[in-house]
């Protein structure tokens, strides 16, 4: 059997101050016009605060093997869900929108 990782709990309690810390950052950012910047930052901020909560609570940092492994296997799992979702949603134009079986409005209006 392995022995655990013992992690003291300052790495807890400073992993926490940068959470907070990239929260107010957030917040921040979200009151100051950058147009396609704000949600470009917004995403890089989101990434990091998950890449810590990921290495530090999740303890992917110190582990090996079959937990960084699950992890691998999830994010890919997820790129082919957003990847297939967004091929339907960046495709639904190319089809015409059906006009339906009723009369067609333009020829009753009558002559002007």
């Amino acid at each position: 059997m392995a022995s655990a990782k013992i992690v003291p709990v300052r790495t807890y309690i400073l992993t926490f101050i940068a959470l907070l810390v990239l929260l107010g950052v957030t917040t921040g950012v979200a009151y100051i016009h950058l147009g396609i910047g704000n949600t470009v930052i917004a995403l890089v901020i989101a990434f990091v605060k998950m890449l810590l909560v990921l290495l530090f609570f999740m303890h992917l940092f110190y582990d090996k093997g079959i937990k960084r492994l699950a992890f691998a296997v999830g994010l890919l799992w997820l790129a082919i869900l957003i990847v297939l979702s967004s091929a339907d949603v960046f495709t639904r134009h190319w089809t015409p929108v059906p006009r339906g079986w009723g009369p067609d409005i333009s020829l009753q209006q009558g002559p002007k």
